[in-house]
């Protein structure tokens, strides 16, 4: 690849080379001493323009992943300075002057509302020689690849399933055990600890110590939770991009993009309660993440909701993925059709409480046409039936661009009807 010499430089030496000859051809010598430095200048700088190609790529960063930041090195390698561009999709990042001799590597930060595998930038370079004498052809363009981690949202109060399993956790169950509030005072039997007496009980009821009375409480248990994503649709805000036809733009939020960050405040504020949260995939047949708990457990979830993405055509189940016994089910979907609907309606009437999180991104309508917002209205009313019949089967409703953590705290405080029981 050759420098060809920029159209300045050539504008100056071919004026310069114009006053040399002009001063000649009139005998003024102070017309040729004006031309012959920008001849000299352009002449010099061509005979040092660069023989080496500048080239640029993308490396790993070495800092530490940031959620919302997309991260990577630009490493530049020229003999002169160049003008490096970024740009994703059809935004700009930036154009830049950058001075190199050799190799200079460069940090790139790029904020981004999108999680999932993504890209952090196309990035290219164009060298400079010296004296702007020469410019090379831009480079070929770089990009890397980079997965993007969900980045959770606090929480308050969160629901809890209608029945609590295990020996510890951080809920009061109904059972007899330790740990939670008063369940009675009960004469004393053979098992109980001597710390549990109550002195005062025993004094009023048997003040000859004839028998011992102790406080019993309620037992602590741990509830299990699944969080169901349905990544069938990634749909954005503007509804002519759902053909797909065109991409939604970089910097409007999915519907995925939204169920990923749900599902991981979700799961955030139950694993910091001690509880044991799993994983499954409505829209993919593998095998989903059992339920667990700790710090690990949530650094999965989170990598797990990363790389889940719309695979090929729809998929329909031919039945529902299959639930612990007593588990809260938690499904992240936008019911733009009747799939999700209808495997929550059967995790219902198998007696499991189950939370619907409306992940649908608020619409952008007004510059749609009058065909398109018919279109837009037949599928709002089929969506609000259905959501209308999961809400006569005792689903709860959360939507998630609607203060998902004041939803969540009224279910918190609810106490739901047994499936199948009279109204």
């Amino acid at each position: 690849m050759t420098w060809p010499r920029s159209r300045a430089a050539t504008a100056g030496v071919v004026a310069g080379l114009a006053l040399v000859v002009l001063g000649a051809l009139l005998g003024r010598p102070d017309v040729a001493v004006l031309g012959a430095a920008p001849l000299v200048a352009g002449v010099r700088d061509w005979r040092r323009r660069p023989s080496a190609d500048p080239t640029v790529r993308l490396v790993a960063s070495d800092a530490a992943p940031v959620a919302g930041s997309l991260r990577a090195d630009v490493v530049v390698t020229s003999p002169s300075t160049v003008l490096l561009g970024a740009r994703r999709g059809a935004r700009v990042l930036l154009d830049a002057w950058v001075v190199v001799d050799g190799t200079r590597r460069l940090p790139l930060v790029v904020h981004t509302v999108r999680t999932g595998p993504q890209d952090v930038a196309l990035v290219d370079v164009q060298g400079v020689g010296p004296g702007a004498a020469c410019v090379s052809e831009p480079s070929p363009p770089a990009t890397r690849s980079t997965l993007v981690l969900p980045a959770p949202r606090p929480l308050g109060d969160l629901p809890l399933p209608p029945r609590l399993r295990g020996l510890t956790g951080a809920h009061e169950s109904r059972r007899p055990g330790e740990g939670g509030g008063l369940r009675d005072v009960h004469p004393f039997s053979p098992g109980d600890r001597l710390r549990r007496i109550d002195w005062r009980v025993t004094a009023r009821r048997a003040p000859d110590l004839h028998e011992l009375y102790v406080r019993r409480e309620h037992a602590l248990a741990e509830a299990v939770v699944v969080l169901v994503v349905d990544s069938r649709d990634d749909v954005g805000p503007d509804p002519m991009t759902w053909r797909g036809s065109n991409p939604p733009r970089a910097q409007d939020p999915t519907s995925l993009d939204l169920a990923r960050q749900a599902a991981t405040s979700a799961a955030q504020g139950f694993l910091d309660l001690g509880d044991r949260v799993g994983l499954d995939d409505l829209g993919a047949v593998r095998r989903p993440l059992p339920p667990g708990g700790g710090r690990r457990q949530l650094d999965r979830i989170r990598h797990a909701l990363a790389l889940t993405r719309p695979e090929g055509d729809p998929l329909r189940r031919l039945r529902a993925p299959q639930i612990p016994s007593g588990a809260l089910v938690m499904l992240f979907s936008t019911f733009l059709d009747d799939e999700a609907a209808l495997v929550a309606s059967v995790w219902r009437r198998a007696g499991h409480r189950v939370v619907a999180v409306d992940v649908l991104p608020t619409l952008r309508e007004r510059h749609l046409g009058d065909r398109e917002r018919l279109a837009m209205r037949m599928i709002r009313m089929a969506r609000e039936d259905r959501l209308a019949e999961l809400a006569d089967l005792d689903i709860e409703l959360v939507t998630w661009r609607e203060s998902p953590h004041v939803a969540l705290a009224s279910l918190a405080r609810r106490v739901q009807r047994r499936a199948g029981a009279a109204r």
